[in-house]
């Protein structure tokens, strides 16, 4: 497939996208309840996974429409999130009284949020356009 665009929702790519679409109605339906019922405890955590439920969103849709640029922009936001997040929740727990999805490095979550952006930024890798002197 020299020179053709690879679409990044098909094949493998179409088991990244689902895995996103659950994250992100994970993430939203459990920021959801925590904002709803517990907002005052631990305002940061819970604004954190409405964030990761956005982003998750982002991703899953820009994966769907081959839009490789906001996945690439979502992904690396995502990845990033999870390592600041991660070491803030290790090293400094009191900033985060209650859990998020990016907390612990995902550990709540079976550190599939960590896993994730590393296989959907490898996915966008591996289906990018080839040139004709690369195939």
């Amino acid at each position: 497939m020299a020179n053709a665009e690879r679409p990044t929702g098909r094949g493998p790519g179409r088991v990244i996208l689902v895995i996103y679409c659950i994250f992100a109605l994970a993430a939203g339906a459990r920021a959801g309840v925590q904002t709803a019922t517990k907002f005052g405890e631990a305002p940061l955590a819970y604004g954190l996974s409405a964030v990761a439920a956005v982003i998750y969103l982002v991703a899953a849709i820009a994966l769907a429409r081959n839009a490789r640029r906001v996945a690439l922009a979502a992904i690396v936001i995502e990845l990033a999130g999870v390592i600041v997040v991660g070491l803030l929740s290790v090293f400094d727990p009191a900033a985060f009284p209650d859990a998020t999805v990016w907390s612990g490095f995902g550990q709540g979550y079976g550190y599939v949020p960590l896993v994730l952006p590393l296989v959907g930024l490898f996915w966008l890798h591996r289906t990018r356009v080839t040139s004709p002197a690369a195939a």
